[in-house]
């Protein structure tokens, strides 16, 4: 971290600590809703019918954002042509040669987009599996205390959260404390990577929503 003052790296540190501590959070999350009833033999069959739609979805998403990663990861690592390095990245990099300078921080853009993609198609995978796990723990839980539904439902959704901001803040500090002032030309590649996923994650996940919604009205009419 060099060419950073005294108070910034602490500050890196510091937030280094805390990602640790959000994902140890999300893992006793994890722990905890998957501890919880999961109902009787009826609402197990209905939840192995949801389970097994879940990881088709999840599968199929994965074959379809795995090429868009490799294409890519590619183009951010020639991107560095196009958006040449900063003067911040040239003293950080003093004594190397501008040519040099350049492959590393292609390099660096092209590793921290894939780490960006991987790290959101993880909260996203990981999420959605602790919803399908959970719908079951609250349908259950809901039958004798909705207090008790209730938490199992906020502990679900909150596992999300905990990932999303753990290996957010995970990664940026790890590409501050490599690339130091010259951080920001690696953080358009881990940005880039992170909010690309999430994009591809949100239209797929919206129209499988809208499939679930409509297979429940026809349920009901039926």
């Amino acid at each position: 971290m060099q060419h950073l003052s005294p108070f910034e790296t602490v500050s890196i540190w510091a937030v280094f600590f805390v990602s640790w501590l959000g994902l140890a959070y999300g893992l006793f999350l994890v722990n905890q809703v998957k501890s919880k009833d999961m109902g009787d033999d009826k609402m197990r069959k209905v939840w192995n019918a949801i389970r097994d739609g879940a990881n088709a979805y999840l599968k199929k998403q994965l074959k379809v954002i795995a090429p868009w990663i490799v294409i890519l990861t590619f183009v951010l690592f020639f991107s560095v042509y196009l958006v040449p390095p900063t003067e911040d990245a040239k003293i950080r990099f003093e004594g190397m040669s501008d040519q040099n300078i350049v492959l590393l921080l292609g390099f660096g853009r092209a590793i921290a987009f894939v780490m960006g993609a991987v790290f959101s198609l993880l909260v996203g995978q990981i999420g959605m599996r602790m919803a399908v796990q959970a719908n079951i723990r609250v349908a259950q839980a809901s039958r004798s205390s909705f207090s008790e539904s209730l938490k199992i439902a906020y502990r679900a959704g909150t596992i999300t959260g905990m990932l999303t901001d753990g290996l957010g803040l995970l990664g940026g500090t790890v590409i501050f404390m490599y690339f130091g002032t010259a951080a920001p030309d690696a953080l358009l590649g881990f940005g880039f990577g992170g909010t690309l996923l999430a994009l591809f994650m949100r239209v797929g996940g919206g129209i499988y929503t809208k499939a679930a919604d409509v297979g429940a009205d026809l349920v009901g009419k039926v």
